[in-house]
């Protein structure tokens, strides 16, 4: 039976928020409050509704998602029959994906800026986008182990 380990990793985060009355303060710190180094930052916005982002899993590459305005939902699936999804909605939260997940990013309000903190810089090559090429990538790592 195909199984994948890497989805029980799958968590949401809380960020203390270390404001005052003069507003929010919220810190994000590689191997902190995220479980690895930061090595790439980006963020979406501008999605409609309807749009559907992500959509592929990755073979090194670990993510955090922050809603840090607007919100939005992340589907998660291990490719062994297993998925959860996630609203992200505050801004002091956010979703651990680790490596080999499948993701799809969906249902973006109006005004969603979602920021995605990565653990590796950008290789287009070790992205799976084929939702059967990844199972069966998963397959051959489980024979391997």
């Amino acid at each position: 039976m195909m199984k994948n380990d890497n989805y029980d990793r799958v968590q949401l985060l809380s960020f203390a928020d270390l404001g005052d009355e003069r507003g929010s303060l919220i810190v994000v710190e590689g191997a902190q409050q995220v479980p690895f180094e930061i090595k790439r930052v980006f963020y979406m916005y501008g999605s409609d509704a309807d749009v559907v982002r992500g959509q592929h899993a990755n073979r090194r590459t670990e993510f955090v998602l922050i809603n840090v305005a607007g919100r939005s939902k992340v589907r998660v699936d291990d490719g062994c029959g297993r998925e959860e999804v996630y609203s992200l909605d505050k801004p002091n939260t956010g979703i651990y994906i680790p490596r080999m997940v499948w993701k799809d990013m969906y249902d973006f309000s109006p005004d969603s800026v979602l920021l995605v903190l990565a653990s590796e810089h950008y290789d287009g090559g070790e992205y799976l986008r084929d939702y059967e090429g990844f199972k069966a990538a998963l397959a051959a790592q489980n024979e391997e182990e």
